[in-house]
């Protein structure tokens, strides 16, 4: 019978060791339940009748935002008032990972006008969309007291990335539901002498986006 020496049993023991690890290493990876559309959800949200994505159109992608609603006093209808100028707001996932960003821009499907802004934090996919008429909703059964309305914005232009990232590119409606702060404030801004007050009010909300389901 052979004489196993000691260098190879204990290159035997090495090559049974790492077996037995790999042996777990597969069992843990794809014997336990895995997340079931973790990156893909397809529950829509409950909202208004007036704000909810046409049929025909599947959610894919949902971000939670924190930022601020930031408007300057300007004049209006004889007088003044506050006026949005811009959002400004960082959208992260479950996982509190950024992925989007949240702005005002130009939209360069319409000749430079300026729309709300989605920005894919890795491809830069970037989407803008209106408001069309009818598609806001201030309703209390919904809507918190102090809160901005919920929306359903129509996308009107998209743009791939500049390495051709094309995550958001597809989407064709957003909504922004489950709102908290980011009214304009009620006083700074009431005479001409408050012209050009600027006010960034801190806001929350969750953006559902739609693409066509086929």
């Amino acid at each position: 019978m052979k004489k196993f020496t000691t260098l190879e049993t204990q290159t035997t023991r090495d090559i049974l060791l790492v077996a037995c690890v790999t042996a777990l290493v597969m069992i843990f990876m794809f014997g336990r339940p895995q997340l079931a559309h973790a990156d893909a959800p397809t529950t829509p949200p409950s909202v208004p009748a007036n704000i909810q994505a046409p049929a025909g159109n599947k959610l894919f992608f949902v971000g939670h935002a924190t930022g601020t609603q930031n408007y300057v006093c300007a004049p209006a209808g004889g007088g003044v008032k506050f006026v949005l100028f811009t959002p400004q707001a960082t959208l992260f996932d479950e996982k509190n990972e950024q992925v989007t960003t949240h702005y005002f821009s130009p939209n360069p499907d319409e000749g430079g006008t300026i729309r709300a802004t989605w920005q894919h934090s890795r491809d830069t996919s970037t989407v803008w969309g209106r408001v069309m008429d009818g598609n806001s909703s201030s309703d209390p059964a919904y809507v918190a007291p102090g809160a901005i309305a919920w929306l359903l914005v129509t996308v009107v232009g998209s743009e791939n990335g500049p390495s051709g990232g094309d995550k958001l590119a597809g989407t064709t409606y957003i909504q922004r539901v489950n709102t908290s702060g980011g009214i304009a404030p009620s006083t700074g801004c009431t005479s001409s002498t408050d012209l050009g007050a600027q006010a960034f009010v801190p806001y929350t909300t969750d953006y559902y986006f739609y693409k066509k389901a086929n």
